[in-house]
């Protein structure tokens, strides 16, 4: 009976010792007799106790690298800090295992040195202006590593880019300089549209007030009294000005002066009638 039992309990401890499970999303490697023997996927797997072994289990889940901040120098010799996040995912688990032999301080290192040789590539106007450019760069220099290693880089993120306190300043005042450039442009633009309309208007009135003289000889006292009410609301304005002249006309000499206006008027349109004529 009692061998009976034995090989019992070592037929259990076989079972025991031979199965092993894998969590979805892992992949496992085994080795026999210290070579490479297969690899075991999610579920329930068996090996042959004291001959194989499992050497290493890690997930096939997209996974984060996160690059603390480096000291990198641009095009222009400006020293920059600048940090970022690195997506990735083992997509062949030999070749992880087999290949590399720390494969998270690889993938960091080789970040790091890519990182700085492409931002050593651009001035710090480019490093400012350019980030998706160089993320892009970034990612196709490390997958063309990363692909011997089994592992493909899915996204690069360049996080912040930091200059020097001094940098930030000049930077600052060139932004300043440049809106209050914009701003005294925009202004005077618009004071020279201003000035465009007030003449285009200016214009059209003038005209609109020759044609009424020529066709309606009865608007000549409605210009008068327009001419008058104009000469005194610019004299009042002069006499609120602290620095105001006074200066005397003669009120006689307005009526004069728009019968003047109005003879002009009425032979320069004699004159375009009469070469009308002759035409």
């Amino acid at each position: 009976m009692e061998p009976i039992i034995a090989i019992v309990l070592v037929l259990i401890g076989y079972a025991l010792g031979s199965a092993k499970l894998i969590n979805q999303g892992n992949e496992a490697l085994v080795e026999r007799l210290g070579q490479y023997h297969r690899k075991l996927r999610p579920g329930l797997n068996f090996i042959v106790p004291l001959l194989d072994q499992i050497v290493m289990e890690d997930t096939t889940r997209e996974q984060v690298l996160d690059i603390k901040p480096q000291n990198v120098i641009t095009r222009d010799n400006i020293y920059l800090e600048v940090d970022g996040v690195v997506y990735w995912r083992i997509r062949n688990i030999e070749k992880s295992f087999y290949e590399i032999d720390d494969l998270q301080q690889g993938l960091t290192t080789l970040t790091t040195t890519t990182l700085r040789e492409i931002i050593a590539q651009n001035t710090l106007e480019e490093t400012n202006s350019s980030r998706v450019d160089m993320n892009r760069a970034l990612l196709e220099e490390l997958n063309r590593t990363t692909e011997q290693w089994g592992v493909e880089i899915l996204r690069v993120d360049i996080q912040s880019i930091t200059p020097p306190e001094s940098v930030r300043r000049s930077m600052e005042e060139q932004r300043a300089a440049e809106i209050n450039s914009r701003a005294a442009i925009l202004e005077a633009e618009g004071q020279r549209q201003a000035a465009i309309k007030k003449a285009e208007g200016t214009k059209t009135s003038m005209q609109i007030i020759s044609d009424a003289l020529r066709t309606n000889p009865e608007s000549k006292e409605i210009l008068r009294y327009l001419v008058a009410q104009d000469y005194i609301n610019a004299s009042y304005r002069l006499g609120e000005s602290p620095n105001a002249k006074v200066v005397f006309v003669d009120p006689g000499k307005t009526g004069d002066m728009m019968n003047e206006l109005v003879k002009e008027s009425a032979t320069e349109e004699g004159g375009n009638g009469k070469s009308t004529e002759r035409d």
